[in-house]
């Protein structure tokens, strides 16, 4: 007699998903001059508690425990974190053209230095708290960008920021969205 087996399978397909962002091109990746200054000030936008790091990873967290009963909700949810993606890859060109480091350690105002840990997330176990988490760290992260718009006097990186604000107001949007459609 045959040995049976039962199989689980995730039937959620990801095929075909694209990042979930404004419609709008991103400006050209260039700055005036090297800066460390504003290179370690993106550096914590790129790894720090409040980053595209974090963003990137607590979506991928949070979508990979919807997937097998939430479909139509991950796919939004890994759409979001691949826009995620593009916003890391933009901060790590002007964090190199400014003749920073491209690492996963954010050097801070004062000199110190802290590498990206998981600790920086908020992982919940309810879909809707969830939710409400990542809209939370992505007000936070348009407040991030805000404060280091004020402190870059580069109109290229400036640029940059601002459009990554969009994208990042956009996401606000949807998830706000998503809320309201729980039950």
């Amino acid at each position: 007699m045959a040995n049976e087996t039962n199989v689980i399978a995730n039937t959620c397909s990801f095929a075909g998903v694209r990042p979930i962002m404004v419609d709008l091109p991103y400006p050209e990746i260039q700055v005036r001059e090297k800066n460390l200054i504003y290179a370690n000030l993106l550096s914590a936008d790129y790894c720090g508690s409040v980053s595209e790091m974090s963003a990137i990873t607590q979506y991928i967290n949070n979508e990979n425990r919807m997937s097998c009963e939430k479909c139509p909700l991950a796919k939004t949810i890994i759409g979001i974190a691949m826009a995620e993606m593009i916003h890391l890859q933009k901060l790590g060109e002007l964090i190199f053209l400014l003749g920073g480091s491209v690492s996963f350690t954010a050097v801070y105002p004062n000199g110190r230095k802290k590498q990206w840990t998981p600790e920086y997330l908020s992982i919940p176990e309810n879909v809707k708290h969830m939710i409400l988490a990542d809209i939370e760290a992505e007000k936070a992260a348009i407040n991030q960008y805000n404060m280091h718009i004020k402190m870059i006097n580069d109109d290229y990186i400036n640029a940059v920021l601002l459009r990554i604000i969009k994208d990042e107001e956009y996401h606000i949007m949807i998830l706000q969205t998503l809320l309201q459609e729980m039950p």
